[in-house]
């Protein structure tokens, strides 16, 4: 894995608890080394924008790595421009279980909350 920069949330991107340990959990199941959430924004959606979360073990020149309480979160630069000052929550209500981005820089959402506009 490259030199890929560790990044606090004064350069854009904040984890809340409920997504660190939830992140946790995920690598704790998977048994995987140096496993990451890797979270993207590619144009799409209802709204324009859609973020997307998976699991990744690489990251690259491009990336910037987040951590918080052992949790790591891998976003590639161009998408956290749009993420900029977002704060990651993991979600775990009646509607179901999931991560969501609290993002000041959308100017609206979509009713899931998947997509968004500038």
């Amino acid at each position: 894995m490259p030199d890929t920069p560790l990044a606090t949330a004064d350069t854009g991107l904040r984890i809340a608890d409920s997504a660190a340990r939830r992140i946790a959990h995920l690598v704790k199941e998977e048994k995987t080394e140096g496993l990451m959430l890797r979270v993207t924004v590619s144009g799409g959606g209802c709204s324009g924008f859609q973020y997307g979360f998976g699991l990744d073990t690489d990251s690259g020149e491009d990336d910037v790595v987040f951590e918080t309480a052992g949790a790591r979160v891998v976003v590639d630069r161009m998408s956290l421009d749009l993420l900029a000052g977002a704060e990651l929550i993991y979600v775990d209500d009646l509607m179901g279980s999931y991560f969501k981005l609290d993002n000041p820089n959308a100017a609206s959402t979509c009713g899931c909350g998947s997509s968004f506009s500038i």
